[in-house]
């Protein structure tokens, strides 16, 4: 399939621009696309859409790994005892969960309403009660943990329930090497806090990141840190990237004539002509 060079740019955007052409003829990429599947959203925005896997949506942890050491009260789960972890593993998803630190205070910095969401296991996005508690800005709530600061603080108050939704794209790997790092995107309580941000690796406290030990698929971990904290309405959608097909070269399709003929040489015969106008002026 032949594409359209850098140096056709600018005859292609005098072509596109022309009043007569936008008014006539469309631009036919030959791409084939598959219908996308339906998926029914929610009562509201925080309920499950109709292709999410609930993890956790009131009554009980099964979903996780050590889930039975998380103790259960009016359809809240509390961090107790050593972190859990799903049983099934992920790679491109949305994630939704609500979660809530006391509303007495306890404790400043680090040691305030401390967890964590950790994607595929081991990329840390924070969980903390940053309401009026100063601390490092890159283990703030939000943060993608010792690699960015969220862009905004946007807590509730002590007590109150916090929102995040998550949009994760998964490293891709070849022949065992990232080859694309994994990108999160971080939405708190309807703030977008984190956009589309590369991260260099695995997050830790005590090393460099690394993507030493990357893989396709991992599971969702929460953290116990030692500090309460709550959780409720956890729930995931695994995401796949819209299929389609190069089924023909791009055509231009000239509805006052019916005729069609390939975009590149359309824009080939406008460079052309752009060349000698220049030459001749």
């Amino acid at each position: 399939m032949r594409h359209l060079t850098y140096h056709l740019l600018p005859a292609v955007a005098c072509l596109l621009s022309s009043p007569a052409f936008a008014q006539s003829t469309e631009y036919l990429p030959g791409i084939e696309w598959d219908t996308p599947p339906v998926v029914e959203p929610g009562a509201t925005d925080n309920d499950p859409p109709s292709d999410a896997i609930v993890l956790f949506g009131g009554e009980d942890m099964s979903a996780w790994e050590n889930g039975e050491n998380w103790p259960i009260k009016d359809g809240v789960v509390s961090a107790a005892d050593g972190a859990v972890t799903t049983k099934q593993h992920f790679g491109d998803l949305q994630l939704h969960l609500e979660w809530s630190a006391p509303t007495k205070i306890r404790g400043k910095g680090q040691g305030r309403g401390n967890s964590g969401v950790f994607l595929m296991g081991v990329y840390e996005v924070q969980v903390l009660d940053s309401y009026d508690n100063s601390t490092y800005p890159d283990g703030q709530a939000g943060a993608v943990y010792k690699q960015t600061p969220p862009m905004a603080n946007a807590m509730r108050k002590p007590g109150e329930w916090n929102t995040y939704d998550i949009f994760w794209t998964a490293p891709k790997l070849e022949a065992g090497q990232v080859v694309d790092p994994a990108v999160v995107t971080v939405v708190h309580n309807g703030v977008l806090v984190v956009n589309h941000f590369e991260l260099a690796g695995a997050t830790a406290w005590h090393t460099p990141p690394s993507y030493s030990d990357a893989s396709p698929k991992g599971p969702i971990s929460l953290q116990d840190h030692g500090n309460p904290v709550r959780f409720r309405n956890i729930w995931v959608r695994e995401l796949k990237a819209p299929h389609g097909e190069q089924v023909r070269e791009p055509m231009l399709h000239d509805h006052s004539t019916g005729e069609r003929r390939p975009f590149a040489e359309a824009a080939g015969e406008a460079s052309e002509a752009g060349e000698e106008t220049e030459a001749n002026g």
